[in-house]
C-alpha cells in the first residue's frame, strides 16, 4: 500500500470514528474496506496503469466518507472531504477531479460512463454476489430505519431487493460479470424461496385468523361488555332515584302530619314544651328533603361542542347533555366521524360510562348523607319528645 493510500485509510477510520453517527451501522469504515478489498480484487485482472489502480483504490476509501456529515447528499459530502484532504496531502489537481468524478459515479442513479466508474460501481455492489449478503442487507434496513429515510418492514425489503436484483442492478465489468454474477443470481434465488415462504406463512396466519374469528369474536365479547356495564349502571341510577323518591314522600307525609297536629297545638301556653321538639323533628326532615332533592337533581350542561372537539375526540356525542343545542348539521358530521372510527365509538362508550360512574357515586354519597340525616332526626326527635314530656311531669 502507497504511503497515500495509508494516510487516506488512516484518514477515513479516524473520521468514521469520530464524526460518524451511530445509526450508520451499514455504511461505516466495514463497509468501506469491503468496497477496497473488492475494488483491488477487480483491478488485480486487469491491466491498468499505477496511476488510475490508485485513483480507484483512494475512491474506494473516500466514496463515503459523506456520511460523516449526513446521509442525504453523501456523495456531495463525500467530494467535499475528499478534495479538501488530498489538497492537503500535495495531491495533483488532475488526480483529485478523478477522484471526485468517480465518486459521484457511485450514485444508484448514475450511468457507468468509463471502465473506471464500472469498476468502482462493481465493487461498490460486490455484497450481492457474497455469502454475508442477508446480513448487510438486514442492516441496510435498520440504518434507513434509525436515519428516518423509510421503514421497510421485512417483506417490504425483501421485495425491494429481489426487484433490484431483477430490474435496476447488473454488473458492468467482466471480471464481476464472471465471477460475481453466478453468485448474485443464487442470492436471488434464497430470497425467492423466502418470499414464497412469507408468502404461505402470512395465507396461514390470514387462515388461522379467520378460524380464531369463527370460535370466538372479541368484538362481541367487547360489545357485551359494554351493554351489560350499561345496564348496570341505568339501574343502579333508578335505584338511588327510587330511594331519594322513597325519602322525599316519606318527609313530605310527615311535615304534614306536623303541621296540621302539632302546630296548631303550640298556641295553647299549656303545649310550649312542645315547640323544640317539634323544630328539630321538622329541622331534619327539611334537611332529609333538600339532601333528597339534591341526590336527584339533574347537572346542566352546555349542550354545545366544536369541529376541533370533534378532530380531538374530547366530545361525548352518547350524552344527550353535549349536543341538545348544536344545530342538526353539525351533529349529523359528528356522528359520521364517530361511526367512522372505531378507537373513537370506545372511548365515547367509556366515558359514557366513567360519567355515569361518577353521577353515581354523587347520588349514592347524599343519598347516605340523606339517609344518616333522617335516622338521627327521628331518633333526636324521638328523644326530645320524651324529655320534654318528662320534664313536663
Amino acid at each position: 500500500m502507497s504511503s497515500l493510500l495509508e494516510k487516506t485509510d488512516n484518514f477515513v477510520s479516524e473520521l468514521f470514528e469520530k464524526k460518524l453517527p451511530d445509526s450508520c451501522i451499514y455504511h461505516n469504515y466495514d463497509h468501506t474496506k469491503r468496497v477496497f478489498k473488492s475494488t483491488k480484487e477487480i483491478i488485480d485482472s486487469t491491466n491498468l496503469s499505477n496511476e488510475d489502480s490508485e485513483v480507484l483504490l483512494l475512491t474506494a476509501l473516500l466514496h463515503d466518507t459523506g456520511y460523516s456529515i449526513s446521509s442525504e447528499n453523501h456523495e456531495e459530502h463525500s467530494v467535499t472531504i475528499a478534495n479538501d484532504f488530498l489538497a492537503k496531502q500535495n495531491t495533483a489537481p488532475e488526480i483529485i477531479n478523478k477522484i471526485s468524478t468517480l465518486i459521484m459515479a457511485t450514485k444508484m442513479e448514475h450511468t457507468p460512463t468509463n471502465f473506471m466508474e464500472e469498476i468502482i460501481r462493481d465493487a461498490d455492489a460486490s455484497h450481492f454476489a457474497k455469502d454475508y449478503f442477508c446480513e448487510t442487507s438486514e442492516l441496510l434496513r435498520c440504518e434507513f430505519k434509525l436515519n428516518n429515510i423509510k421503514n421497510f418492514n421485512v417483506s417490504d425489503w425483501l421485495k425491494t431487493n429481489i426487484d433490484l436484483f431483477k430490474n435496476k442492478h447488473h454488473y458492468y465489468t467482466e471480471y464481476a460479470i464472471t465471477n460475481w454474477e453466478p453468485k448474485k443470481e443464487e442470492n436471488l434465488s434464497k430470497m425467492l424461496k423466502e418470499k414464497d415462504i412469507l408468502k404461505k406463512n402470512k395465507k396461514q396466519k390470514k387462515e388461522a385468523l379467520k378460524k380464531s374469528s369463527r370460535e370466538e369474536n372479541p368484538e362481541k365479547g367487547i360489545q357485551t361488555l359494554f351493554r351489560v356495564t350499561l345496564r348496570n349502571h341505568l339501574k343502579l341510577s333508578d335505584i338511588a332515584d327510587t330511594k331519594a323518591n322513597i325519602l322525599l314522600s316519606v318527609n313530605a307525609i310527615i311535615i304534614s302530619l306536623a303541621l296540621s297536629n302539632l302546630i296548631p297545638k303550640l298556641d295553647n301556653p299549656s303545649n310550649q314544651y312542645l315547640i323544640y321538639p317539634t323544630l328539630i323533628f321538622i329541622i331534619f326532615c327539611i334537611a332529609s328533603i333538600i339532601l333528597s332533592v339534591l341526590a336527584t337533581r339533574p347537572n346542566v350542561t352546555s349542550g354545545e361542542f366544536t369541529r376541533k372537539e370533534i378532530e380531538e375526540k374530547k366530545v361525548n356525542l352518547l350524552f344527550f347533555g353535549n349536543f341538545h343545542k348544536m344545530p342538526l348539521e353539525d351533529y349529523t358530521h359528528a356522528m359520521k366521524e364517530l361511526m367512522d372510527d372505531k378507537e373513537y365509538i370506545y372511548d365515547s362508550m367509556i366515558k359514557d360510562l366513567y360519567f355515569l360512574g361518577k353521577v353515581l357515586h354523587k347520588k349514592y354519597k347524599i343519598l347516605r348523607i340523606t339517609y344518616t340525616v333522617f335516622m338521627i332526626g327521628i331518633v333526636t326527635s324521638v328523644l326530645s319528645f320524651i324529655i320534654a314530656f318528662n320534664t313536663l311531669q
